[in-house]
C-alpha cells in the first residue's frame, strides 16, 4: 500500500519574541496552480509569491515547485496563531503552520511593602510583569531558598508573576544582601537576577570617645562623639550639664574641642543625637587639675580596689613577722632546757668523788 502525502504541508515554529519567524509550506506534485498563504486573521499576505498585505515585516525569501518559504521579523505576541499555507487546483488543499511566541522575563523589580524597623517585619515582593509562559520567581540569601506566596495574573497572553517573602528583621540585618532569580525556559538554564540590600532603620546610638593620656591646665581636649543609626543622625548636640560650654568651646559635627584648659572646664559635657525611631546620648565627666593631677573620666581609677590589694599585703607581712618570732622564741627556750639538764647531771659527778668509796661505787653505777 503506497503512502499518499498531502499536496500541501506546513511546519510550526516557535520564536523568541523580536526574533524572526521562517513560515514554511512544502507542496507536492506542484503543477504551477495558485499558492497564498494567509495569517491567523485570513488576510492573504502572498498571492503566487505576490506581495497582497502591506507589511514590510513580511517577505518571500524563496517560491519554488516544492517550497514556499516567508519570513516574519520583529515578532511580537500578536502575531501567534495559524498561518494558512493553500493550494487551488481542482481541489483546495491547506495546511496550518503554527506560531508560537515565547516571551522571556526581563529583570525582575524589588517592591518593599512595609518597612523595614528593628524588631518588625518586613514584606518584599519580586515581580516579574510579562512572560510566556509563566516565569518562575525564587527569594534567595545566603544560597538558600526564602519561602514566599506566589501568584500569577494573565495580561492577555503574557502573565505576570510575583513572590511576596515576610522576615523579621533587627539591626545586624541592615545591609544583608538578597536577591530575587527569575527562570524560563527560553533562558536556557540563566537567570534573570535583582539584587537586593535590605535598609533596616533602627535609633541612634552615640558613645563619647575619651582622650588618651593624662590631661593638665592649658592642655586642648577634643571629644568625638561616635554616632550609629538608620538613618544617621544628622544634627549632633553638644552641651555641659547645667552650665553653657566654655567660650573656647568648638562644634564641628561630631567632635567638640576645647584649647587651654583650666578649672572652669571642670563639668558633664553630653553628646545627643536622634533620629525617627528614637534618642541617644553619652555623657563625659572632666576635672581638670593643677599640672601633674590626673583628670577623672569615664574609667576612674578603682581605688577601694587598690586599697583592698594594700590592706592584704600589710596583713601578709604582719603575719610573717609574727611566725618568725614565734618560732625564734621557741627555739630559744629548747636550748635553755638541754643546758639545764647537763648541769644536774655534773653535780652528781662532783657529789660522788667528795664523798670517797661510796661516791666511786655511785660513779661506776653512773659510768654503767
Amino acid at each position: 500500500m503506497l503512502l499518499v502525502l498531502p499536496a500541501v504541508q506546513a511546519e510550526n515554529v516557535t520564536v523568541l519574541e523580536g526574533g524572526t519567524a521562517q513560515i514554511s509550506c512544502r507542496l507536492q506534485n506542484y503543477d504551477g496552480s495558485i499558492v497564498v498563504i494567509q495569517n491567523p486573521r485570513r488576510q492573504t499576505l502572498f498571492f503566487n509569491g505576490t506581495r497582497a498585505l502591506k507589511d514590510d515585516r513580511f517577505q518571500m525569501v524563496l517560491f519554488t515547485q516544492r517550497l514556499v518559504r516567508i519570513t516574519l521579523t520583529n515578532v511580537s505576541v500578536s502575531d501567534e496563531g495559524g498561518y494558512f499555507c493553500q493550494l487551488y487546483t481542482d481541489d483546495t488543499h491547506h495546511q496550518v503552520a503554527t506560531l508560537s511566541v515565547v516571551v522571556p522575563p526581563e529583570v525582575p523589580t524589588v517592591e518593599v511593602k512595609t518597612e523595614a524597623v528593628e524588631g518588625g517585619e518586613v514584606e518584599l515582593t519580586c515581580m516579574s510583569p510579562r512572560s510566556k509562559p509563566p516565569a518562575t520567581l525564587r527569594w534567595v540569601r545566603d544560597r538558600r531558598e526564602i519561602a514566599g506566596v506566589i501568584s500569577q495574573q494573565e495580561n492577555g497572553k503574557t502573565v505576570s508573576v510575583s513572590n511576596t517573602i515576610r522576615i523579621p528583621v533587627e539591626r545586624k540585618d541592615n545591609g544583608a544582601a538578597l536577591s530575587c532569580e527569575a527562570s524560563h525556559p527560553a533562558l536556557v538554564g540563566q537567570k534573570r537576577v535583582r539584587h537586593y540590600s535590605l535598609d533596616v532603620h533602627f535609633a541612634p546610638t552615640v558613645k563619647i570617645i575619651p582622650p588618651q593620656g593624662i590631661l593638665r591646665e592649658g592642655d586642648s581636649l577634643s571629644l568625638t562623639c561616635s554616632v550609629t543609626g538608620n538613618p544617621l543622625p544628622r544634627d549632633i548636640q553638644w552641651s555641659r550639664v547645667n552650665d553653657t560650654l566654655p567660650e573656647r568651646a568648638e562644634k564641628t559635627g561630631n567632635i567638640l574641642q576645647m584649647s587651654r584648659l583650666s578649672q572652669s572646664h571642670n563639668g558633664t559635657y553630653l553628646c545627643q543625637a536622634h533620629n525617627n525611631y528614637g534618642r541617644a546620648a553619652d555623657h563625659y565627666t572632666l576635672l581638670v587639675y593643677d599640672p601633674g593631677a590626673v583628670v577623672e573620666t569615664h574609667s576612674a581609677v578603682p581605688y577601694a580596689v587598690i586599697g583592698g590589694i594594700l590592706a592584704l599585703l600589710v596583713f601578709t607581712v604582719i603575719c610573717v613577722l609574727i611566725v618568725t618570732i614565734w618560732c625564734s622564741v621557741r627555739q630559744k627556750g629548747s636550748y635553755l632546757t638541754h643546758e639545764a639538764s647537763g648541769l644536774d647531771e655534773h653535780g652528781e659527778v662532783q657529789e660522788a668523788f667528795l664523798n670517797g668509796n661510796d661516791a666511786s661505787q655511785g660513779k661506776k653505777e653512773y659510768l654503767l
